[in-house]
Parts: structure tokens; sequence; C-alpha cells
């Protein structure tokens, strides 16, 4: 069986490199191309050697449309803006891809739907294994808890994140939301000064942390008089989204055209 060839977008950022270690120990996988943006003073570098994995023979390019013929799935963790171009080339090309970007606009979620038509797309705000599995778990957790509970959202991550709250946060607010018959653009507050009054039980609430290298850390709370329940996951290491990527490219192999999501991957839908 031929191994997947991949392209990966963003290759000397944090993820990017992250991926392609990943994929060098990865005997089912290989890199196929490694892209960086147009002004970097990396490219030409070999992958490879550019994360201590010996070379690769695949260096550093510019442009995504350049070596399309590579590459059978991109993994993207990059931009709205770069991910949706990055889309519409794959579409163009017969391509697979692996969206991990988050901040998508409900728009820019429509041009994935849109896309999906025509190619396989795996897309998640967070593609760890461990955040799935407590996806799973809140849906459980909204419709026992609903009736007396207040919900909480927490998340911190590194002070380099721009977006806020978190894609993953957002999910969980979503499944959260659905579980218990609300819609979350009518219920979610994304913060609080000030006299608020009293708390709307109906509402979900959102805090935001900034601080330091802090990976992830994601809290739903469930708080209701006499009890408390709690399910959190916190990365302690990039590596897992890294692996969950590689688990959603190999999955996605030969899948027909459509919009997958990490619980399709996991069997948890």
């Amino acid at each position: 069986m031929s191994k997947t060839r991949i392209a990966v977008v963003g290759a000397a950022g944090r993820m990017g490199r992250m991926f392609i270690e990943a994929i060098a120990n990865d005997e089912r996988v290989e890199l196929g191309a490694a892209i960086e943006r147009p002004d970097s003073n990396l490219l030409g570098v070999d992958a490879g050697e550019l994360v201590g994995v010996g070379a690769l023979g695949v260096k550093l390019s510019p442009q995504l449309s350049g070596v399309v013929d590579q590459f059978d799935t991109v993994i993207d963790f990059t931009t709205p803006a770069f991910t949706l171009s990055n889309v519409e080339l794959c579409r163009e090309h017969g391509k697979s891809i692996v969206i991990g970007t988050t901040g998508l606009s409900d728009d820019q979620k429509v041009q994935l739907q849109e896309a999906a038509r025509d190619i396989s797309i795996v897309f998640a705000s967070n593609m760890s294994v461990g955040v799935n599995l407590v996806f799973k778990l809140l849906e459980t957790a909204a419709r026992i808890m609903d009736e007396d509970a207040d919900i909480e959202i927490i998340e911190a991550h590194h002070r380099n994140k721009v977006d806020a709250p978190s894609g993953t946060a957002l999910t969980m607010g979503e499944i959260v939301a659905d579980a218990v018959g609300r819609e979350l653009k009518q219920c979610a507050i994304y913060g609080r000064e000030g006299v608020t009054g009293v708390r709307d039980h109906e509402t979900i609430g959102f805090s935001t942390i900034r601080a330091g290298d802090v990976i992830g850390d994601h809290t739903v709370l469930f708080a209701s008089e006499g009890e408390r329940v709690e399910i959190t996951h916190k990365a302690s290491n990039r590596v897992i989204y890294a692996r969950g990527a590689l688990r959603a490219v190999r999955w996605l192999a030969n899948k027909p055209a459509g919009l997958y999501s990490m619980q399709d991957v996991l069997g948890l839908n």
C-alpha cells in the first residue's frame, strides 16, 4: 500500500515543525511538500534538517501551487484567509485537506461546506484525541445537568494566541448549547464587568486567559447548588495535535468528498 504524501503549510512554525517531525516518524505517511511564506529566510532548507530528523529530500517552498504534483493531502493550521485559498487550490486539483485553523467566520465555514462537495475535508477546532473525547462527554453532561446547573467555559492559552475565545472553547459551547436546545449566539456571555445583575440560568459564560506559554487548558463547569461537575482537558505537549492530524490524514485516504470532523475520524458520531 502506497504512503499518503502530505504537504505541511506553515512548515517553519511551531505546529508545522511538529507535523514534519511526526510525519518523519510515521512509516504510514511521508512528507511530500513543506510550504512557508514567500519572505521567509528558510526557503530552500531541507524540512527534515529544519526539525532535526535528518534530510528528507523536501525543501521549504513558497507556494503550494508550485508543488501540487508532490502531495495527496494538505495539513493546514494557519490563518482563515490563507486556509481558504489552500482549500480552493485543493478543490481545483482534487486534493484532500485536514484543517485545524481556528477563527473562521460563518461565511468561511460555508465556503468549506461548498468545497466539500468536490473534495474530502477534515475540519476540527482541535485535533487532540482527548479533547474530542471530552466533546462527547459534554453532550451527556449537558443533558443531565442542564435543569439545575449554570454552565461556564474557562480556557487558557499562551500569550501569542490571537483569537479569543479559542476555537475549542467555542466548539465546547456549541456542543453544550445544542445538547440543551439553545443557540450559542443567543445565550453566550463573553465577558462580565460592573453590575451585571443576577446570573441568567439560560446563558453560557466564557472566560479567557492569555498568559505565558500555556499550550491549552479547557474546563467546562456545570455548577448547581450543592455540587459542581468539571470536565477538563489540559495539553502539555503540542504533539497531541500532530498525532491527531496524522490520524485524520490516514482516515481520510480514499474517503468520498465531504466535510468531516474528528468525531467522524474517531468513530464517535
